[in-house]
């Protein structure tokens, strides 16, 4: 069952936190993702088994979480994730974002660096609000959003649309990670499909190019896509957090 953290903003924020050693992981979910998802329930039995910390929960306007969706933008999710992270974790915790969660776990990184001690990015998506949702919106929806406040696009993973607001793409570029410096001092692994439809392959080698990390590295899948939820790829997420964490106490972290 899940518990609730009233954040100071006074969002209930719905999770799952289970005891363990540190650093802890805490998996960061997508865009209108929850945390009863594929990814985020095996890397819990994984963590339980390797009896290590974990934490997963829901956004705003996700899952059990209070608010609506078209409510929420990125900011209001990076405030919810250090939250989450601040009140429900001890120390330096393994973050894994997912898609979204990518982005989510830079701007924590950027925020509270001293509590991120490693990440694992799965499809990761910094700015993608700005550098590939905008561009890929026809001329028509755009003047929609800023006449009318939103549009609606398909959503190939639910039966509900995305409604995708002016305020999402404003405070988007108030969010961006890729265009001032981005120090990551800690190991960084990267995980990508080849047929990810909805990260390009261009994204995480524009992150590594960008960071300023000295241990960041790159596992592109062939033939693997943005859901990165077969017995295959997830296995490798988990062997990249264990990559992370050895590499993390090699280096006296």
């Amino acid at each position: 069952m899940s518990q609730f953290l009233t954040t100071s903003e006074g969002r209930r924020l719905a999770y799952h936190a289970s005891p363990g050693t540190q650093p802890g992981i805490v998996f960061l979910g997508g865009f209108k993702s929850d945390m009863s998802g594929t990814k985020a329930v095996y890397l819990e039995d994984w963590a339980k088994a390797q009896g290590r910390a974990f934490l997963r929960f829901d956004y705003s306007g996700h899952g059990e979480s209070s608010g609506a969706f078209a409510d929420g933008c990125i900011g209001d999710w990076a405030q919810d994730a250090a939250a989450a992270l601040s009140a429900l974790t001890e120390g330096p915790q393994i973050l894994v974002g997912s898609s979204m969660g990518g982005w989510i776990a830079l701007l924590l990184a950027r925020r509270m660096p001293e509590r991120v001690a490693g990440l694992v990015g799965i499809a990761a998506a910094p700015d993608f609000t700005e550098d590939s949702m905008w561009p890929q919106l026809s001329d028509a929806q755009r003047n929609q959003i800023l006449t009318d406040g939103q549009t609606e696009l398909p959503n190939d993973y639910d039966d509900q649309p995305y409604i995708l607001t002016r305020r999402l793409f404003e405070d988007g570029k108030a969010q961006l990670v890729l265009r001032a410096p981005l120090a990551l001092p800690f190991p960084v692994r990267l995980v990508q499909g080849s047929v990810d439809e909805a990260v390009a392959t261009s994204v995480p080698l524009r992150l590594m190019e960008h960071a300023q990390c000295p241990d960041m590295q790159l596992r592109l899948v062939k033939d693997a896509d943005h859901r990165f939820s077969t017995p295959e790829c997830l296995a490798m997420i988990t062997a990249a957090i264990a990559e992370v964490d050895a590499a993390r106490q090699r280096a006296g972290g």
